[in-house]
């Protein structure tokens, strides 16, 4: 079936500008609702102790600020999102994140933003903050990218808990897909492939296996190198099949894409 209600995280950049457009693209290729979240906490929601006069006016002059820039946010969702048939809007005052889980059972899919350096842009979601905790596939888009044709798919496969659940995830996409690839990188990730071929066959998606060798690259630059090669804008993976903390600490595959990939990711965990 294919995603029904798509949500997308909203900011004051051009990126995010970029970002809604490919949302919108997305949503009307599924029929799909359109929905712009977007939170910000006030720099003076907490007040010093004993209150004057002159504190509660910067808290609210901080809250007003806040508002401000809700409105050009929306401004901003409506006018990249015009055309689109069925568009909501959800902000708040609040903190981005736990406001994000909490509207995220309204959507199939969350779009977020790829991290942003060295400093978060207003209202920004941090992308694996959303992918640990949002209990819904996360399409990371990349600056700049405001379509996707997912015709060519790269499917970073593993056999884990993870990788198994985001291409269940990603069945919308692959579908569609005139070409998709299982991709495992090294001999230790090629078990269970040909169990996956057949359950994506008995779904109707014509997919490959495809083995590399990482020959001294990381497994996500192998994977970005494969999409290259064939002509893939999206990859699909698991996300922290190894943990967070042992990711931020060694590196890992959802590390290095959340931080740098060229292409769409959907990420699942």
């Amino acid at each position: 079936m294919p995603y029904a209600s798509i949500m997308v995280t909203v900011d004051l950049t051009d990126e995010a500008r970029s970002r809604v457009r490919l949302a919108k693209h997305l949503a009307d290729d599924c029929h799909a609702r359109l929905i712009g979240v977007a939170a910000e906490q006030a720099a003076y929601a907490v007040p010093p102790v004993g209150p004057t006069p002159g504190s509660a006016y910067a808290l609210a002059a901080g809250d007003e600020t806040i508002l401000n820039d809700l409105r050009r946010a929306h401004e901003a969702f409506a006018e990249a999102a015009g055309g689109s048939e069925r568009v909501a809007w959800r902000s708040n005052l609040g903190v981005p994140l736990p406001f994000l889980l909490a509207q995220a059972a309204a959507a199939d899919l969350v779009v977020v933003g790829r991290r942003m350096e060295p400093v978060p842009a207003l209202f920004a979601v941090d992308p694996a903050d959303a992918v640990m905790h949002l209990g819904r596939p996360v399409l990371l888009a990349p600056p700049g990218v405001d379509h996707l044709d997912a015709k060519r798919v790269v499917v970073g496969w593993k056999n884990t808990r993870e990788a198994r659940r985001a291409i269940l995830d990603a069945l919308p996409f692959l579908k569609r897909a005139s070409e998709v690839l299982v991709v495992s990188v090294d001999e230790e990730a090629a078990s269970g492939e040909q169990d996956t071929l057949r359950l994506l066959q008995a779904h109707d998606v014509a997919a490959i296996h495809v083995r590399r060798d990482a020959q001294g690259r990381s497994v996500s630059g192998a994977l970005v190198e494969t999409a290259a090669e064939h002509g893939a804008d999206l990859i699909v993976t698991g996300a922290y099949s190894h943990g967070r903390l042992r990711e931020w600490v060694f590196g890992g595959v959802t590390r290095d894409l959340l931080a740098g990939a060229p292409i769409c990711c959907l990420m699942s965990h």
